[in-house]
């Protein structure tokens, strides 16, 4: 098992109820790959640097986990599906 982050920013344009509930559908992907998330991490409301399909605000979560090496792919892939996500990095933690 790897340790991963990931960071996403997610459309400013959604109630909070939705922001939580995109937070736990990622959260829950992992978890039912077999990966445990260790911690998250929600920045809030954020100015971007440059806009993002004509957005200038974002929602961003930092998320940590747990998981075998096939998962992040299947996270990436959610995330590309997703409208609500403008962007997002994952990245393997260091040993």
């Amino acid at each position: 098992m790897n340790q991963y982050e990931v960071l996403y920013i997610i459309v400013p344009t959604l109630d909070e109820e939705a922001m939580k509930a995109s937070v736990e559908k990622f959260k829950g992907i992992i978890a039912t790959n077999g990966g445990e998330v260790t911690a998250v991490d929600e920045w809030g409301k954020k100015r971007l640097a440059y806009p993002i399909d004509y957005k200038t605000e974002g929602y961003y979560v930092l998320m940590s986990f747990t998981c075998a090496p096939e998962v992040p792919k299947e996270l990436e892939r959610n995330f590309k599906n997703d409208e609500a996500i403008l962007r997002y990095l994952v990245t393997r933690k260091g040993e």
